[in-house]
């Protein structure tokens, strides 16, 4: 009985070489296109963006928390977000002071956030212009004392900058005019906060906002106001 025997056919080394390139091809393309986009977010041929394999990678996220430390990171207020523009006219020193200084302020709960850029326009001498830069609480009864807090006080034609006012109460400057010349603060000021009508604590100058600085202070001698050809227009449709 005769036996059959069979014999593989051997793979030509051509053949053999075409067939391990594309194997290791096929496993690069494997590890570059697909594992290495997903495990290490790194996608050197693109594949892993379009196919969404890159987004399955991501970095380790860190935390925060917004509850720590002493002031909250996030607020809601029910005080409305408002913007207003107020020019201040002062007389120069010779006016008197009644006329050359001035205190305004506005009204805020404790938390509340201002935001505000005030300028002098008509000042030459940074020397000439004190401010003085704080906020108090207001009387509930007669001879009952008040929480006061001062920011900052100094000289100068400019300041810009944020309160996160630290108790219920008003909070505002004092400008004070020592030059010879009139001249006139225009505050821009927006937050969360309420403006104080004429008459009451924080703005007993009467000085009315949002109104060009030569009806502002009703109350103050025309003599003292800064001609409004020497003022520029204030910035419209801007945040401080």
């Amino acid at each position: 009985m005769s036996s059959i025997q069979t014999t593989s056919p051997r793979l030509s080394r051509a053949k053999l070489l075409i067939a391990t390139t594309g194997a290791v091809a096929a496993g690069g393309l494997i590890v570059f296109g697909a594992v290495v986009p997903a495990e290490y977010g790194i996608d050197p041929l693109g594949i892993g963006k379009v196919t969404g394999l890159a987004r399955i990678w991501a970095p380790k996220d860190t935390l925060v928390d917004s509850k720590s430390g002493a002031i909250a990171r996030a607020h809601a207020y029910e005080t409305p977000y408002r913007t207003d523009v107020i020019e201040i006219p002062l007389s120069g020193f010779l006016g008197g002071y009644k006329n050359s200084d001035l205190e305004y302020k506005v009204r805020m709960t404790k938390d509340a956030t201002l935001i505000f850029d005030w300028e002098v326009i008509g000042a030459e001498n940074p020397r000439e212009f004190h401010y003085d830069f704080h906020g108090h609480t207001l009387e509930k009864s007669a001879g009952e004392g008040m929480t006061v807090a001062s920011y900052k006080q100094g000289f100068g034609l400019r300041q810009h900058g944020s309160l996160i006012a630290p108790f219920d109460g008003i909070q505002g400057w004092m400008f004070q005019n020592s030059s010879e010349k009139p001249v006139i603060v225009r505050l821009r000021i927006s937050g969360f906060y309420e403006l104080i009508p004429s008459g009451q604590p924080g703005n007993l100058s009467n000085v009315i906002a949002n109104v060009p600085a030569t009806s502002a202070r009703p109350d103050l001698p025309a003599q003292h106001v800064l001609s409004r050809a020497a003022v520029p227009a204030a910035p419209t449709g801007k945040a401080p």
